[in-house]
């Protein structure tokens, strides 16, 4: 991508280098043997929600996630970060982008002004509104206080580990988020949140499914309205990516079985085409999962 004029968001926030007074204390908060979860079935659950949106101390039941965070603790207000490094900058432009292009397409196609989200950086762990966030867990979301939180790190993860390098596959991951956020605004999460608690484990897994794609056309759309940043193979960066982490693919690479009903963000297959869609369509209401019938 080339991103050298485009304008850096001053909505980010670093918190790294901070003292969370020992949190996870180097390892997880659950029972492993004796009655807790067992290692391969730690492991597992956080690949899945390792990559992109429900912060995985949701699904593994520690510290609160989300819907299950102490709300009563006020979030203290905190400056802009001082950015150094390009790592830095080409974070806060690529959100920078996102609220370019929101900015202008929600009074378009939804009536309504942006509400950008802020982006907290960290390492190690943080203190989220949906709780204490580890960075092995990824990138994620947190509805509470609608921030995107992001251990830059990761992104090493996403070249090395999963083999998507590039900078519009970070590019990518980031403009996912943001899809969360943009869902947060318009009610979907609440809405998908309240279905889950009256559903099934199969029936809550294929609704966060269809949130998780729903993000990554968003995802898309975000791409389609600044292609005149991308460079030859930044789509197919993207691609790869949205390939790399699909359930049935993680599994695979967990060496487990694979577990359609246990998928909780959609098919490698599934989150390409997703993506793929918002990319050609350019159109927010071509991303409506929830009415598909097929994904």
């Amino acid at each position: 991508m080339n991103l050298d004029d485009e304008d850096e968001s001053s909505n980010i926030i670093d918190r790294r280098g901070e003292d969370h007074g020992g949190g996870f204390g180097g390892g997880l908060p659950f029972g492993i043997g004796g009655g807790g979860m067992g290692l391969g079935t730690i492991v597992m659950v956080v690949v899945l929600g390792l990559i992109f949106g429900v912060n995985p101390l949701q699904l593994l039941g520690g510290g609160g996630g989300i819907g299950g965070a102490d709300v009563g603790q006020p979030q203290v207000a905190r400056p802009a970060a001082a950015l150094g490094g390009e790592h830095d900058r080409f974070i806060a432009r690529v959100l920078g982008t996102t609220e370019r292009t929101w900015g202008r397409l929600f009074p378009e196609q939804v009536g309504q002004p942006y509400p950008a989200p802020k982006l907290t950086l960290f390492d190690g762990q943080v203190q989220s509104g949906c709780g204490l966030a580890d960075s092995g867990m990824g990138p994620f979301y947190c509805p509470v206080d609608r921030q995107v939180y992001l251990d830059a790190s990761f992104f090493n993860d996403l070249s090395q580990r999963f083999g998507a390098p590039g900078d519009f596959a970070a590019a990518y991951v980031i403009a996912h988020e943001v899809g969360h956020h943009i869902q947060t605004v318009l009610g979907i999460s609440d809405q998908v949140q309240q279905a889950r608690r009256g559903a099934g484990d199969a029936q809550g897994n294929a609704l966060s499914v269809r949130q998780e794609l729903q993000a990554d056309c968003l995802a898309g759309v975000w791409a389609h309205h600044n292609q005149d940043l991308l460079e030859a193979g930044d789509i197919a960066e993207g691609l790869r990516a949205a390939q790399a982490i699909g359930d049935d693919r993680l599994q695979q690479q967990a060496g487990g079985r694979v577990s359609p009903e246990s998928f909780t963000h959609g098919t490698s297959a599934q989150r390409m085409r997703w993506l793929q869609r918002g990319l050609t369509s350019g159109q927010m209401d071509s991303c409506d999962t929830f009415a598909a019938r097929s994904l």
